[in-house]
């Protein structure tokens, strides 16, 4: 659900009455939640019935209740299970046990049951914004007017949280529709998204799809290619994005499975090819470092470029590829002679060369008699996507730049593309560690 849709259903409580008035217990339990994610003391997806969530309860309850109501924090604990967001961990044996239960005599049957509560992913996405936790906590108290609401939406001249969720459900249907191969019209899509925004420009929305281009990029998901990323982001564009995959996990398994897709090629569809097109002489700009944004939920997803770095049939065939290109290159400049100068070394004398091409370096646009050392990384997604390169790969890079390159193959399922990195890769590229050798010695 949207922030918009969690809103409605927090003012809208099934609420226990007893004397025809209603009892505070589920809000005085979500405004306890509410303020155990402002205090960090939430960090993963598990509400545990411990000290801090009965203490904060009780804060809130006596701030609610009325002189009937008794302060039983095991009532919404359990209740909660009816509102569609909030879920109960079974401890094991028990479910039967559980599943007889209508309702909790007392906390006895919270800890004999129930291991955690836990929350819908977006919700529990949500609840790690500042301006989202206000909206809600004030949707439970309903009393939440038009003015306060405006107010808490407010920032400045920013776009609010409604504007940027409108924005990244519009940007995914039509990243799920390129990934898909199906066609779609860019311009038709930004047609029927400004009238859902705050009077913003063609070119501000232009803006913020490429800010979350960067967004993805930052996850290690792909992008929208023909969106260039802007990594200038906006606090809160990456917690909408993360809010949206988490409501929409098939999406985010869509992404991950287009990191397995290698294109079937045909002879045919290499004649085709126009090689001239290929090499992209732009290099990608070596732009700020950027961080990498964990969630719970991506935690139980693979990650996309590790999936692809995986994927040794794309691998291969982005190999395959650059032999082709460097073959044409050769033919092209009319030195037919030297096309058998191109070697798939990796596939001749294995992965640990450092390179899996070897061919020659060309000077003044001619191939000259020296050898040239290729690296292939090859993706589905965009030019700026991330990749991996193995230490023995940057340690070839660095001793022997002056004939090594890496060649960096995007768009392969596409209109497949070529830019070259020449030389030590750290002179281009801000490198992360994100494995560890284990050893018992």
């Amino acid at each position: 659900m949207s922030l918009l849709a969690y809103e409605q259903t927090f003012a809208k409580l099934k609420m226990n009455k007893s004397g025809g008035e209603k009892s505070p217990h589920k809000v005085a339990m979500l405004l306890a939640v509410i303020d155990l994610f402002a205090s960090e003391y939430i960090t993963v997806n598990a509400i545990y019935f411990d000290d801090a969530l009965k203490a904060a309860f009780k804060k809130h309850f006596g701030e609610l209740a009325g002189p009937n109501d008794r302060c039983n924090p095991h009532l919404p604990y359990f209740h909660l299970r009816s509102s569609g967001f909030w879920f109960h961990q079974i401890k094991a044996g028990q479910q039967h046990g559980y599943g007889q239960l209508s309702t909790a005599t007392g906390p006895g049957v919270i800890d004999t049951h129930i291991a955690f509560a836990y929350l819908e992913d977006e919700l529990f996405e949500l609840l790690s914004y500042g301006v989202a936790r206000e909206l809600l906590k004030h949707a439970l108290y309903e009393n939440l007017n038009d003015e306060r609401r405006t107010e808490l939406l407010t920032v400045g001249n920013g776009w609010n949280w409604l504007e940027t969720e409108a924005t990244v459900q519009d940007y995914f249907a039509m990243l799920i529709k390129e990934i898909k191969g199906e066609k779609y019209n860019k311009a038709e899509h930004g047609r029927n998204l400004l009238p859902k925004l705050n009077n913003r420009t063609k070119g501000a929305v232009e803006f913020k799809h490429q800010n979350i281009s960067a967004v993805l990029i930052e996850m290690g998901q792909p992008y929208i290619s023909g969106y260039k990323p802007a990594f200038n982001i906006q606090g809160q564009l990456k917690n909408v994005v993360l809010a949206h995959l988490a409501a929409h996990q098939q999406q985010l398994d869509i992404l991950l499975t287009s990191a397995d897709a290698a294109p079937q090629a045909t002879d045919q569809q290499n004649q085709a090819i126009q090689w001239q097109q290929v090499f992209d002489s732009e290099v990608p700009e070596r732009i700020n470092q950027i961080q990498e944004a964990p969630r719970q939920y991506l935690a139980r997803k693979t990650n996309y470029t590790q999936r692809e770095q995986n994927n040794r049939t794309l691998g291969e065939q982005g190999e395959a590829f650059v032999i082709q290109f460097e073959r044409q290159r050769f033919i092209q400049a009319g030195r037919p002679d030297l096309v058998e100068e191109v070697q798939w070394s990796s596939k001749e004398k294995g992965d640990g060369l450092g390179y899996d091409v070897r061919s020659l370096k060309w000077q003044n646009g001619q191939p000259i008699d020296q050898e040239h050392h290729i690296e292939v990384k090859t993706t589905n997604s965009g030019k700026y996507q991330p990749f991996y390169i193995s230490a023995n790969e940057l340690a070839y890079s660095k001793q022997h730049a002056n004939r090594y390159s890496l060649y960096r193959v995007y768009d392969f399922n596409k209109q497949s593309r070529i830019f070259q990195l020449g030389g030590d890769i750290s002179t281009y590229v801000h490198l992360s560690a994100q494995n560890y050798r284990a050893s018992f010695n």
